[in-house]
């Protein structure tokens, strides 16, 4: 079994491998094309969730019709097996075979770039969030490993030009999206069909059982800590570090007896960080398959530059930034969409004295929707009504 493992792992190391595969897929899709088949992929097979879970469970449920398969990191297959859930392991000899015949793919981020598109299949591209930070052509230096400006820019509209329709939430990303993905095909402005979750299971039997499924105090409020990725912060390609800046020992000592905190965060952060001292208090949540269900049970969210915010917003519940480096963030890294400091729809704090005294405000007085809350929810929930799914699979497969 070891020399095995070297010489597969030899083989997924060799350069040519790319051009290899996109032969093999191209040959495959000369083959008799299955008009039923969908294949669904979330974040390159590492999860079961977002639009596509969405999209999926609606399929199940009301196009039984269809034969449905998820694309699933070899890492990350028992995470399908546990939900029993029909897949395909990614790259295995069977993807080969159903990947290219496959009628639609209903993916949330980039394929390899050697993938090559089928003129039979319908790709439905449905992104992963609302944009605040730039994306795309629109991001003026690019500061990501294993790439440069004009090569990230060049292999984004590339990989943009397979997609033949695109999910936008709202009227405000689909500008954003034409222009930064440079994309002239077709927008299905839907709302987010992962927000039909939390729009229709937004309730107290539910929450109580995803508190108890995930062994949760019941009597304590949940705060969320969600934060982003850094461009410039990294070990690898795809793999970046995290410095977490909150004091949780200040935390705890003032919020531990009505609180606890649950630590999610991004995908591609490859941070192990040891809370072993706050067992009880904080807990890690990063694996957590899908994130709609800690908004589900979560009473205040703290976050920085994410897109989870969007989300959330649609529980109308509290929100805080924490943006202890909003100035690099802003004018040396991404640079943002509009202005931060007087549109968010929640306090911006830098320090965690900061966010303590709000957090008590909270408790002391409740929450008092503030104008540019009910600003933000008017220009970025309007379509989130529960129904997403509904419209994307009546606009594509109906």
């Amino acid at each position: 079994m070891k020399i095995l493992r070297t010489v597969i792992g030899k083989i997924r190391k060799n350069k040519k491998l790319p051009r290899i595969f996109r032969l093999m897929f191209k040959a495959v899709s000369k083959l008799p094309k299955d008009k039923k088949l969908v294949i669904f992929e979330s974040f390159h097979g590492k999860q079961y969730s977002d639009n596509p879970r969405a999209i999926f469970e609606y399929m199940s449920e009301n196009n039984p019709d269809y034969k449905l398969y998820w694309s699933a990191d070899r890492r990350h297959t028992r995470l399908f097996e546990s939900r029993n859930v029909a897949y395909i392991r990614r790259f295995s000899v069977k993807w080969f075979f159903m990947m290219p015949r496959a009628k639609y793919w209903v993916i949330n981020s980039r394929l390899p770039l050697w993938i090559p598109k089928p003129k039979h299949t319908k790709y439905v591209q449905t992104w992963h969030g609302t944009p605040l930070k730039k994306l795309g052509t629109d991001i003026e230096k690019v500061l990501m490993p294993g790439t440069n400006t004009e090569k990230y820019k060049k292999n984004f509209i590339f990989a943009s030009s397979k997609w033949d329709y695109l999910i936008s939430p709202n009227a405000y990303s689909t500008e954003i999206f034409r222009r930064a993905f440079g994309y002239n095909k077709q927008i299905i402005e839907s709302g987010y069909p992962r927000n039909d979750f939390i729009v229709n299971a937004n309730d107290d039997a539910t929450i109580a059982g995803l508190k108890k499924q995930l062994n949760l105090p019941e009597e304590k409020k949940v705060i969320l800590y969600a934060p982003t990725w850094r461009d410039n912060q990294f070990y690898s390609k795809g793999k970046y570090k995290f410095d977490l800046q909150m004091d949780l020992r200040k935390l705890y000592e003032s919020l531990g007896d009505d609180y606890i905190i649950l630590l999610r965060l991004h995908y591609l952060v490859a941070e192990n960080i040891d809370l072993g001292s706050y067992e009880g208090f904080v807990f890690d949540v990063s694996n957590h398959t899908d994130i709609r269900e800690l908004y589900l049970i979560t009473d205040i969210l703290i976050t920085d530059y994410s897109s989870v915010f969007f989300d959330f917003a649609n529980l109308k519940r509290p929100m805080l930034f924490f943006v202890y480096d909003i100035e690099d963030y802003r004018e040396n890294l991404r640079g943002f969409y509009f202005d931060f400091d007087e549109q968010a729809p929640g306090p911006l704090v830098k320090t965690t004295d900061g966010i303590i005294k709000e957090i008590l405000d909270i408790k002391r007085n409740g929450f008092v929707p503030s104008k540019a809350t009910e600003s933000f929810y008017e220009r970025f929930c309007y379509l989130e009504d529960g129904h997403a799914s509904k419209r994307v699979v009546e606009s594509v497969f109906e």
